[in-house]
């Protein structure tokens, strides 16, 4: 039976304190006032001060309402029934259908052992040629999305969510817009690929604590679905309102700030969350992209330059498109040789030819006369970006490969491209 305490003595924003014992970090609480209950979260814990993040906000609590400890963590149901359903980000359905509580498991668990880890070796089509020619995604691969705001990375994450070649799709929202929120829903919906999704979504009118919870619902369900032998894809927006959510409790809290205010364990908090991406040995697999958008574009931020330390590479998403240079997946090499054999020799040519084709830009912006080869260069270029970059393109991988082929083609002769003979002779269009 747990204790109910019936003092409360500080109220500090949305952090309320009280004296109480045998309780655990992360544990929830029922505050009670004479009017509603609300629910609330252990976030600190100093001697018998007990510090709780009310989620609704302390609007309408004083010191003498009531507070009862529940003697467990934030739970979330682990059943098949949560597919193509939209809850907050305390678990509770958004869809207007009713809750589900049958197999509650604790979210924010540790992450998996690395000896059941093994090495990824499987490849997660998308449909975008940026992706799955130039920059692979692999199975149990941690990668962020680099970008700014006003940038369209929900729109690119809802393609990925159509197209990803995965069983389930676990969407994960900090401080969407309610537009953002009725995008991703909407368009999932009518694309047919809500039925294999479960969306966890925080809209910037929601508590703040409820974005804190959002990848840790989102990843403590993903994990129970790869263990049941899925392949799971968690898609997260926005890692900046997470760790702006850190930051904001950490200054309530009183904490001394580090680097621009955010709480010293910044790297801790999100490397707890990324390092949740695993691939199982004789189960499924974690798969995370996570959109991180960058103050003023501030590549040195404190969020993207912890996050960099973490993740397994980065796409860069700029004007509009996933950018060839700064973009790295490192693990695409495990998967590039086992697709078809002119995967690295594709990927390498036309982003060595494009770099040169930037370099030609800069020179026609000076003025220099254009050469023969230049020409072939900015005709190269357009068509690159034109069939590779634009993100509206979407087409298998072997279509895109033979796509390259075919602007190579366009653009050069044979023994321009600097490709081995070998390799001409077998992939070469012929005209």
């Amino acid at each position: 039976m747990r204790k109910v305490y019936h003092k409360i003595i500080q109220i500090a924003g949305n952090v309320i304190t009280v004296e109480a014992e045998d309780v655990r970090n992360g544990e929830l609480a029922e505050v009670t006032s004479s009017r509603v209950t609300s629910l609330a979260q252990v976030i600190r814990l100093q001697g018998t001060k007990v510090f709780l993040q009310v989620f609704a906000g302390s609007r309408g609590i004083s010191t003498d309402n009531e507070v009862r400890f529940l003697g467990h963590e934030m739970q979330v149901s682990s059943t098949d029934d949560l597919l193509g359903r939209v809850f907050n980000g305390a678990g509770e359905p958004r869809d207007g259908r009713p809750s589900i509580r049958e197999k509650l498991i604790d979210i924010g668990g540790p992450s998996v052992n690395p000896a059941k880890r093994i090495i990824p070796r499987r490849m997660i089509r998308t449909g975008i040629p940026m992706i799955d020619i130039f920059n692979s995604l692999v199975e149990s691969q941690k990668l962020p999305i680099f970008s700014v705001a006003g940038e369209p990375y929900n729109k690119l994450l809802a393609r990925i969510a159509m197209q990803a070649e995965v069983d389930v799709i676990i969407l994960g929202g900090m401080g969407l817009k309610h537009d953002d929120y009725l995008f991703f829903r909407n368009t999932l919906d009518e694309q047919g690929s809500l039925s294999r999704s479960i969306m966890f979504v925080h809209t910037a009118s929601d508590p703040v604590v409820e974005c804190l919870l959002v990848p840790d619902m989102a990843l403590a369900v993903a994990e129970s679905y790869a263990l049941q032998k899925k392949r799971v894809l968690v898609l997260l927006s926005d890692m900046t309102n997470f760790a702006d959510a850190l930051k904001e409790i950490a200054i309530t809290m009183e904490q001394i700030p580090s680097n621009r205010g955010y709480p010293g364990d910044l790297y801790s908090q999100l490397a707890s969350r990324y390092e949740k991406a695993v691939d199982f040995e004789g189960a499924g697999s974690i798969t995370i992209l996570a959109v991180t958008t960058m103050p003023g574009d501030d590549v040195t931020h404190p969020i993207p330059d912890n996050t960099g330390y973490i993740t397994e590479g980065q796409f860069y998403l700029r004007r509009g498109r996933i950018e060839p240079f700064g973009s790295l997946s490192r693990l695409k090499q495990l998967v590039n040789d086992k697709t078809r054999g002119d995967h690295r020799v594709i990927m390498d040519t036309m982003i060595r030819l494009y770099a040169d084709f930037r370099e030609t830009q800069e020179k026609q912006s000076m003025g220099f006369k254009m050469t023969a080869w230049d020409e072939k260069l900015l005709k190269y270029g357009g068509l690159f970006e034109k069939r590779m970059m634009d993100l509206s393109v979407n087409i298998p991988l072997e279509e895109g490969l033979d796509l390259g082929w075919k602007t190579l083609a366009e653009c050069f002769d044979k023994s321009e491209t600097g490709i081995k003979t070998d390799v001409l002779k077998e992939f070469w269009p012929v005209k």
